[in-house]
């Protein structure tokens, strides 16, 4: 019997998969935000990186700064704050 895989996109063959007729939009690669923008953590299946983890999806929280292309989102997870690196096509405002 093989082993499972506990891979970053393990057990997400529903939760990541893209729409048949989806393409390619540059104008979510290229969207820019500012600090304290309240944004939801939407993943793009078709760019891996800079994907946050499964675990975000849906939720929401605030941009607090900008690390190279992507940013620096602080999420709420229970009672603890976290902070998540996410390029701009994972993400979209509220």
């Amino acid at each position: 019997m093989a082993k499972a895989s506990k891979g970053f996109r393990g057990g997400t063959r529903k939760k990541l998969k893209s729409r048949l007729r989806s393409k390619f939009k540059p104008n979510t690669h290229l969207s820019e935000f500012r600090p304290k923008t309240r944004v939801v953590i939407k993943q793009n299946p078709q760019s891996q990186r800079g994907m946050p983890h499964p675990i975000f999806k849906g939720r929401t929280g605030t941009i607090l700064s900008k690390q190279g292309d992507a940013y620096i989102v602080e999420v709420y997870d229970g009672k603890k704050r976290k902070q998540i690196v996410a390029r701009p096509e994972h993400i979209a405002k509220l």
